[in-house]
């Protein structure tokens, strides 16, 4: 049997098993490698992607789940925001804070944090340890605050 999802705009047919999880639909039927694979527990973040606005942790999530859905990665997040042809603000105010050392964990991050300041545009510093648990394993948690609260500021 086949299932039909929207990536980024695009409608996909796949002939996948239902349960496969979304991470591995996107970065190995659809070919989006941003979202990265972290830990397959849903702890890291590092696979965030949005559906149907709300940021989702995709190596959980089965395939079934999003179904009729709107998915947007990080390939698609500046499309999304209306920024056609350049970047994301969130990607912008990545750049420009020099959020990134790494960057395994960034592509995720910066998904949290669209939904975040979607939901709230001027987070306090207690709002955004709640709502972004993603993990970066170099510590670049100053900056990311930074750039959040550029991004609120502005």
């Amino acid at each position: 049997m086949s299932i039909t999802i929207k990536v980024n705009g695009v409608q996909h047919v796949l002939d996948v098993e239902f349960e496969m999880p979304l991470l591995w639909v996107l970065r190995d039927e659809i070919g989006l490698t941003g979202t990265k694979f972290g830990c397959g527990v849903a702890s890291c973040g590092a696979c965030t992607v949005h559906v149907d606005g709300e940021a989702v942790r995709s190596c959980v999530t089965p395939l079934i789940a999003v179904e009729g859905k709107e998915i947007v990665t990080i390939e698609g997040l500046a499309e999304a925001a209306g920024a056609k042809g350049g970047l994301a603000p969130v990607q912008a105010a990545w750049i420009a804070e020099q959020v990134p050392q790494c960057g395994y964990c960034q592509s995720g991050m910066i998904m949290a944090v669209t939904a975040l300041l979607k939901e709230k545009p001027k987070p306090s510093d207690a709002e955004i340890d709640a709502a972004i648990t993603n993990i970066c394993r170099c510590g670049t948690y100053p900056r990311v605050r930074a750039a959040i609260h550029s991004l609120a500021n502005a």
